[in-house]
């Protein structure tokens, strides 16, 4: 028979999962971090830049590079603009209290597997514990969103002329959310997992969830639930994360909002939006 009002107090004391670190830190060294590929590009790009130009003055006029008349390097550059100002717009909306928790877009909610669980649970009254277990699994995201900037920064610093060109003048309207859900995907489940699984074994949510689980399959109701929670968790938050990425890649492509901010993102784009 389970035992819902010693698993109550439990879990109800496990409290909230965020760690207040200084916001101002953390988002002066993501800035940092990100506007450092920016600059990198200038020197990687010189070196192609001159054998480019040196090879296109022999053979026919029809240039093979789709980026007739516009520089390698500003294409180079303007995508990596409008990609570091759309990761650290999204980290940062992210990794700020309740950024999972208040917006329903990326919000993570109970396992589909476990919903049974928290539908009995609100059913005998227990509605509470199941939104301060929801909570925490939020503040676990919120508080590993901020590992994702070395990932992205380091997939920046290897994004080719190729890739650049592909991302500006594809067909695909998120191709610079997919390139980065190609290339840093594993990385991010490296980075995030061990920070959400100590964020949820701070107040040992972990614990608490085998208890609530088992506790739970223990009725005789039918089908058990088996959850890997630091999985589960560490997926959705990556789901969440590229969500908020491929909004603004949109914003920028479309020109919402003004975010074609600076003279670079402007002829870049504006070049891409003459080829439509």
């Amino acid at each position: 028979m389970m035992k819902f009002p010693l698993l109550y107090c439990t879990l109800f004391v496990s409290g909230l999962l965020f760690s207040n670190n200084s916001e101002a830190q953390i988002f002066k060294k993501i800035n940092d971090a990100l506007n450092k590929a920016n600059q990198s590009q200038t020197d990687s790009t010189k070196k192609t830049n001159s054998s480019t130009a040196s090879s296109s003055t022999t053979g026919s006029n029809k240039s093979s590079n789709p980026l007739t008349s516009l520089s390698n390097k500003d294409a180079s550059l303007g995508i990596k603009q409008a990609l570091s100002n759309g990761l650290n717009l999204s980290i940062e909306s992210l990794a700020k209290k309740d950024g999972f928790l208040g917006d329903a877009a990326v919000k993570i909610l109970m396992p589909a597997e476990a919903q049974k669980v928290e539908k009995t649970l609100r059913a005998v009254g227990m509605g509470k514990l199941c939104d301060q277990f929801i909570q925490s699994m939020n503040r676990a995201a919120e508080g590993a969103v901020k590992e994702a900037a070395p990932v992205f920064v380091n997939a920046l610093s290897k994004m080719t002329i190729t890739d650049a060109t592909n991302i500006l003048l594809g067909s695909k309207q998120d191709a610079a959310t997919t390139f980065f859900k190609t290339n840093t995907s594993a990385e991010l489940t490296n980075k995030f997992s061990p920070v959400i699984q100590s964020a949820m074994g701070v107040n040992n949510v972990d614990q608490y969830w085998t208890q609530l689980t088992s506790a739970y399959n223990n009725l005789p109701l039918g089908n058990k639930v088996e959850t890997n929670l630091t999985a589960y968790v560490t997926q959705k938050a990556i789901d969440g994360l590229f969500i908020k990425v491929a909004d603004q890649e949109s914003k920028i492509r479309n020109n919402i909002g003004g975010s074609r901010n600076t003279n670079i993102l402007q002829k870049v784009f504006g070049y891409a939006d003459d080829k439509k």
